[in-house]
């Protein structure tokens, strides 16, 4: 089959006939280039990472902070960072707070990947001397974490990372503890609240006793 594009010219027309084979080729070429995103598995962890947390301690979120400090990893050829632009810091769900929960789900290709969802800070890349102290937010939820960070170019691909464990997730992990949305004060008055009502409720009963015996 042949298809057939006509191509105006001036005041003269002629017939252009193109295959769709060739048609079809040039629309994979253009999926191939525009497709696929940044992949995690092609970065190289050219970022040093450090967060306070130690190994297995709880974290309050709305109350405990935490300090994360990053940097270029010398080990890599001076140049490698030439194109860093920005770097985003992230809270991400270890392996455990991961199971069973696909909203969660590691995905190589970085924009379907739901590892790391809370967001610490976002700054101007320096390849030294880079610290962040924040509060951990009160909407973050219950799981146990890591700490990532990405440096992205200019064009906001992700063109490096580091992280404050090991490959396979398994060291300097923590737990943050959620809030429960329940505070002392509150359960303080729910128990003065209660006591009062029992005491009512008895007094009230007394009283409807003692109005029944005087009728009598």
């Amino acid at each position: 089959m042949i298809l057939h594009f006509k191509v105006y010219k001036s005041t003269t027309s002629s017939t252009m006939e193109v295959p769709n084979g060739f048609l079809v080729i040039s629309l994979l070429l253009c999926f191939a280039t525009t497709g696929h995103g940044v992949t995690f598995t092609s970065l190289q962890r050219t970022l040093v990472v450090t967060a306070s947390p130690t190994e297995g301690q709880v974290l309050k979120a709305g109350d405990a902070n935490i300090t994360v400090t990053w940097g270029f990893n010398r080990t890599f050829p001076s140049g490698t960072d030439a194109d860093y632009r920005t770097v985003k810091v992230k809270l991400c769900y270890a392996p455990i707070s991961q199971k069973d929960r696909s909203w969660r789900k590691t995905v190589d290709e970085m924009q379907k990947d739901k590892t790391c969802q809370h967001k610490i800070v976002a700054r101007p890349y320096s390849a030294s001397n880079n610290t962040f102290t924040s509060t951990i937010l009160r909407d973050i939820p219950s799981g146990t974490y890591f700490v990532r960070a990405y440096a992205f170019n200019g064009n906001d691909e992700e063109v490096g990372f580091g992280q404050n464990t090991n490959g396979k997730l398994e060291t300097n992990l923590f737990v943050i503890q959620a809030i429960t949305g329940r505070h002392a004060s509150l359960d303080i008055a729910s128990i003065c609240f209660s006591a009062f009502s029992v005491v009512a409720l008895a007094g009230f009963f007394y009283m409807e006793k003692s109005k029944g015996k005087s009728q009598k």
